[in-house]
């Protein structure tokens, strides 16, 4: 944890720590990655391209299955955040490489991002006021409760992430001082199911809010409304 948040280099007053690297770190791989995976794609496509389909349509899946008609919308958002977490939670299975999501700074970003998304995908979809106004529903005296809401899941899913990945890296660490060569496979092995596991919760949990905020609104819409 401390290693995390000590500062490499410094750009004028701004401290720039190993979690801030590693961040734009996979954000450069992901971008390299998905550039050069997409110049030759073929009709007759290669193992490589079948495994990179495979992964987009089994996001793409998932996505459907909750939003179904607004997929084509969400998809973009909640994809790049599952591979962004997913990569991210595996980065420290390199040596002398700290997870970003070890970091509650950075997990922390992560929700906030997630808050602002929901908000920014229910007001495209149905509007300022119409959305605004679902806090008012199903009475105004339940404003607070509503906000109340919003701000602890959005604090939960910060740390819910920070907590389980940190406690996996100590874990890990933990296991090698102790068992030292003799455990290393198994403990590779609980590290990576762990780490998609919880890069695949925090995904569906962003994918069902955002759900939330679309699919409130257009289940009070009338059956009339729906044929316009």
């Amino acid at each position: 944890m401390l290693e995390t948040t000590q500062a490499l280099f410094h750009l004028g007053p701004l401290a720039v720590g190993t979690t801030v690297v590693t961040t734009w770190g996979i954000m450069v791989v992901l971008s390299l990655g998905a550039w050069l995976a997409s110049r030759r794609l073929r009709l007759d496509p290669g193992p490589f391209q079948v495994a990179l389909e495979g992964v987009v349509q089994t996001i793409r899946a998932a996505v459907e299955e909750v939003v179904p008609r607004r997929a084509d919308t969400v998809f973009p958002f909640v994809a790049t955040l599952w591979l962004f977490i997913g990569i991210a939670n595996l980065s420290s299975l390199i040596p002398r490489v700290h997870s970003p999501t070890a970091d509650l700074s950075a997990t922390t970003a992560l929700a906030l991002l997630v808050f602002f998304s929901v908000h920014w995908f229910g007001i495209r979809i149905q509007g300022l006021r119409p959305y605004l106004r679902h806090y008012l529903s199903p009475s105004p005296f339940l404003l607070p409760f509503h906000v109340i809401g919003e701000i602890t899941r959005t604090l939960a899913l910060a740390v819910r992430l920070f907590g389980n990945m940190m406690s996996l890296e100590t874990a890990a660490l933990l296991v090698l001082l102790v068992a030292g060569l003799f455990a290393p496979i198994p403990l590779l092995m609980l590290h990576i199911v762990e780490a998609l596991v919880q890069a695949y919760i925090f995904g569906m949990l962003t994918l069902v809010y955002i759900a939330g905020a679309i699919q409130s609104l257009e289940a009070r819409r009338s059956p009339k409304e729906e044929e316009t």
